[in-house]
């Protein structure tokens, strides 16, 4: 394995939870959203020798996560993974979250799944508790613009829970 590999597998590692978080929010199903997390992972390899250190190393996997995701749901075709470089050896293990929390999570899940994949977006930053001015720079719209397009992601988010709930 190369220094590259290493520090890759290294990386990635220590932010899989995103990649987690964000397959879990863009797929309903489990086998779909361990592809997205293989397709995210392969992407992020893809762009890892471009990775210059010029942002924090979770800032630019979030932006690849996020538009991978956006372009793997909007796909109609599921890609194959024959032919592409294999993962499996370097074990970057894909972990299911602690059961006590699945019952919240998945009631969470289902709601996120209704919006679309920008506000899924929006919700995503939300809950990683990113600023304003960071959602902006991510999404390229100025913080005022976060802030409305937020309060309405949240709103419909609330909606879909509370009409999940009667």
């Amino acid at each position: 394995m190369t220094l590259l590999e290493q520090e890759f597998i290294s990386k990635i590692e220590k932010h899989k939870g995103i990649i987690f978080k964000i397959s879990k929010m863009y797929m309903t199903e489990k086998d779909d959203r361990s592809d997205l997390f293989q397709e995210i992972t392969y992407q992020l390899w893809k762009a890892y020798p471009g990775f210059r250190d010029e942002s924090k190393f979770s800032t630019w996997l979030y932006r690849i996560a996020l538009n991978t995701a956006i372009i793997f749901l909007k796909s109609e075709k599921r890609r194959s993974f024959i032919g592409r470089e294999d993962f499996s050896n370097n074990i970057i293990v894909h972990e299911d979250y602690n059961d006590d929390k699945e019952e919240r999570l998945s009631k969470m899940y289902k709601a996120i799944h209704q919006l679309n994949p920008i506000d899924k977006a929006f919700i995503f930053y939300y809950l990683e508790d990113f600023s304003g001015k960071q959602i902006a720079d991510e999404m390229g719209i100025s913080e005022g613009n976060v802030r409305v397009k937020m309060n309405r992601a949240k709103n419909k988010l609330k909606d879909i829970l509370s009409q999940n709930t009667k």
